[in-house]
């Protein structure tokens, strides 16, 4: 899957929380939103606002949710792991160390193995 494909697959199931997102989804959609509050804050510095920024983070908070637990589902995870990363410092290197593992070949409890 390809950076626009990952970008639209994300807005396209923005609260759909069954199925699974392979890694390149996973990974492409979590630089997009990376980028786009970079962008947001740097003109919200140069107008010295904050408008902007608060908009990209609302506006990609569930998709982004969806997507890790969708990532998860395909490492043959439930989606509530993603609370592992309440945990400082530890749970965010767990929860980085999943997402960065190959996915379930084949079918699992969440579904058929994603074909792009």
């Amino acid at each position: 899957m390809g950076f626009s494909e990952a970008i639209l697959s994300g807005f396209r199931k923005y609260v759909d929380f069954s199925g699974r997102s392979r890694r390149s989804e996973y990974l492409f959609w979590t630089l997009f939103v990376i980028l786009a509050y970079i962008i947001a804050a740097i003109i919200d510095w140069l107008t010295t606002g904050f408008v902007l920024s608060v908009l990209v983070l609302v506006g990609t908070f569930l998709p982004s949710l969806a997507v890790v637990v969708r990532r998860l589902h395909d490492i043959d995870k439930s989606g509530w792991w993603d609370l592992i990363g309440l945990i400082p410092f530890v749970g965010s290197i767990i929860l980085l160390a999943w997402f960065i593992e190959e996915g379930t070949p084949g079918p699992n409890r969440f579904g058929a193995q994603p074909g792009y």
